[in-house]
């Protein structure tokens, strides 16, 4: 995983050590870089769908991924409030993230819902474990920002699970 390095020069005064926030600096990357392959997922299958509900899901992706588009920046704001960069680049996003992608191809509706909650779980899943790591450093503020992502992850998922027939 790439390593995180802190700008010195906007070293913030926000309680937690260099080390503590280069640790969450980290951990948020990794989230950012599944987030970015979420959105790239989700706007694929927004764009190749087919099938019989193509109107309703159509329209159900696009809010998921205008919802990703303001996570994605929060988190890369978070990263910087730490004193980090963040990735920028889709070469950097593929490796450091967990998710896959999928290529542009058409999609049957059901099958998009399924690989979308899939991930959705698994980046809940991830979040969680990011959660306890973030509380073990004291990191309050980022493990919030970690929390609140992981309820938008377990909504998003709940929501493909329910319009699944």
């Amino acid at each position: 995983m790439k390593t995180t390095t802190l700008n010195q020069a906007e070293a913030p005064r926000i309680g937690p050590n260099s080390d503590t926030r280069k640790g969450s600096a980290e951990v948020l990357v990794r989230i950012l870089a599944n987030q970015h392959v979420l959105y790239l997922k989700t706007r694929n299958f927004h764009w190749n769908l087919r099938g019989p509900r193509f109107h309703s899901l159509h329209e159900f992706f696009e809010k998921q991924y205008r919802s990703l588009e303001e996570q994605i920046d929060r988190t890369a704001e978070r990263v910087r409030m730490l004193g980090g960069a963040s990735p920028g680049s889709m070469h950097e996003f593929v490796d450091l993230a967990t998710l896959k992608e999928c290529s542009g191809e058409l999609i049957a509706g059901e099958d998009a819902l399924e690989v979308l909650r899939a991930d959705h779980e698994s980046v809940a899943g991830e979040l969680r474990e990011a959660v306890d790591r973030l509380g073990e450093t004291g990191d309050a503020g980022t493990e919030d920002f970690a929390t609140s992502l992981l309820q938008a992850h377990e909504e998003a998922a709940w929501m493909l699970r329910s319009f699944a027939s």
